[in-house]
């Protein structure tokens, strides 16, 4: 019997592939940059052809490192970067532009006419997002009024739409399967997440043919077959999900009140609020947390646009590190005297603030400030953007009455969590313990679990839960009044940042 899960775990910056034993323990894994693109200011694009031939090297790589054959994989779950948007012809599979990625701001104005037209009420009440350039739904329509004959194809049923997971599931399978999950489709601004179906109303609006949509699955569900050509043999597709909602899965959060947050090129704080979609009052995200057995499970989510871009800016921009673990070490030699701040807004602020035209800032420079002053303020951006989420969230919570308690606990995941530094200032600042498991590719882990549970090979949520292992909890250290200046420090400068129309 096949014991073993492919988890293919496509990112922003890079594909990667890991493979679980039934144990849910790691056994071999592959991984791949890939080139981004910015073709113009606040543009972001992907070359989907890279995209496709990374996850493919991948996932061969780490069967031949696990020493597996296709027969021993019971089932491959996908995860990936949301958001970002593809349209490929459906004869021959190739796209008809770049990929255009979550990031990209290409529509602020487009996302600011609905706004000046009254129709955020409607987008949020369909959707639970508000308007803005990060969902899919003003990239397929700028795709579709950009490139050449794209509409008149795309009505006519020509052409396919979808998120990575859709395009990659559509390569894997030869074409034969055009579908998502409910979490990506959640991430689109077309997806009714009440009614949990495509949104005819929002169509309209976005003047979007209902022949590009994907179908909309479970989150672990038959989503068919890859091609016997690309692993040695047919392979079971059990799971998808996007990466936020993977990595909420991979922590075990499944219950009401339980909360993660993953640190890589952004930031994702997700609450999760069981069967009821808790409409926020401070700007966060109402968005569906997993679809398990035709259940819905929703959240509140707020988005940092840049995290671990921050210090990839250090290493790349600046040349102040020539590895991101040494920012952490860096940032320790930091002058505390110096209170500097870094407002990362590279392509403008998310969640709580959503200003999709205020750029980066930095505050409290003097001629003592240099590379260890510059290293703390990027990592410490990250731990005050979470604590303006987790503020947030709590508000909500406590106005909406739908959770008895919000967990006091933070579960953290992802590249940046690896500094024992930033998560100790996490702690301080948040003044709440931040717990760091045993497992840190949880995005990974919660796409082979999905399609490890479908297959039959793994637990259910309870059994999965269960397992769940703490590796290192950080607990606050920091004297009120000190966190209290800084956190004032920061709002501050966030207020100097934003555009005049926020």
């Amino acid at each position: 019997m096949s014991t073993h899960v492919m988890a293919i775990d496509q990112g922003t910056t890079s594909s990667r592939t890991m493979i679980f034993d039934q144990r849910l323990s790691v056994v071999a894994m592959a991984q791949e940059e890939f080139a981004q693109h910015y073709p113009r200011s606040g543009w972001v694009e992907h070359d989907a052809e890279d995209i496709w031939r990374t996850v493919l090297d991948t996932a061969r790589a780490a069967m031949d490192r696990a020493g597996l054959a296709a027969a021993d994989i019971a089932a491959i779950g996908i995860t990936n970067q949301r958001e970002t948007t593809v349209i490929w012809e459906r004869a021959t599979g190739r796209p008809i532009h770049r990929a255009i990625v979550w990031q990209d701001r290409r529509t602020a104005k487009a996302c600011e006419r609905l706004k000046n037209a009254g129709l955020e009420a409607l987008v949020r009440e369909k959707t639970g997002l508000l308007p803005d350039p990060y969902f899919s739904a003003t990239k397929i329509a700028w795709l579709l009024d950009n490139v050449e004959g794209a509409r008149e194809r795309a009505e006519a049923g020509e052409l396919a739409f979808g998120t990575i997971d859709t395009f990659l599931l559509w390569r894997l399978t030869n074409g034969r399967v055009h579908a998502t999950d409910a979490t990506n489709a959640s991430r689109t601004m077309l997806y009714d997440i009440h009614a949990g179906k495509w949104s005819e109303e929002l169509l309209e609006l976005f003047a979007i043919p209902a022949a590009l949509l994907p179908k909309v699955r479970d989150s672990a569900a038959d989503f068919g077959e890859t091609g016997a050509e690309f692993l040695g043999a047919p392979v079971a597709i059990r799971g998808m999900a996007g990466d936020q909602q993977a990595a909420s899965a991979g922590q075990a959060c499944f219950a009401p009140g339980m909360m993660k947050s993953t640190y890589g090129t952004g930031c994702f704080a997700m609450l999760n609020t069981g069967h009821r979609a808790v409409t926020s009052r401070n700007r966060l995200l109402t968005t569906i947390a997993l679809s398990l057995d035709g259940k819905v499970s929703y959240a509140l989510e707020g988005s940092i646009f840049i995290a671990g871009a921050a210090v990839q800016w250090l290493r790349d921009g600046l040349g102040l590190i020539e590895h991101a673990a040494q920012s952490g070490e860096l940032a320790r030699s930091a002058d505390p005297e110096q209170d500097v701040y870094l407002v990362p807004a590279f392509t403008g602020l998310g969640a709580p603030y959503w200003d999709a035209h205020c750029r980066g800032a930095i505050f409290g420079l003097t001629r003592g400030t240099g590379a260890a002053e510059l290293a703390r303020a990027a990592l410490e951006a990250v731990c005050f953007q979470t604590h303006d989420l987790l503020a947030a969230m709590r508000a909500d919570v406590e106005a909406d009455g739908a959770i008895a308690q919000m967990e006091t606990v933070l579960r953290v995941d992802g590249g940046m969590v690896a500094s024992d530094w930033t998560m100790q200032r996490l702690a301080d600042i948040l003044d709440a313990p931040v717990d760091r498991p045993a497992v840190l590719e949880t995005t990974a882990l919660g796409a082979a679990w999905l399609a490890g549970w479908r297959a039959g090979v793994c637990p259910g949520p309870e059994g999965f839960a269960s397992s769940w292992a703490l590796e290192r909890r950080f607990v606050p250290s920091m004297a009120a009044d000190e966190r209290a200046r800084r956190i004032a420090g920061w709002q501050d400068a966030v207020r100097r940042t934003l555009s005049p129309t926020c």
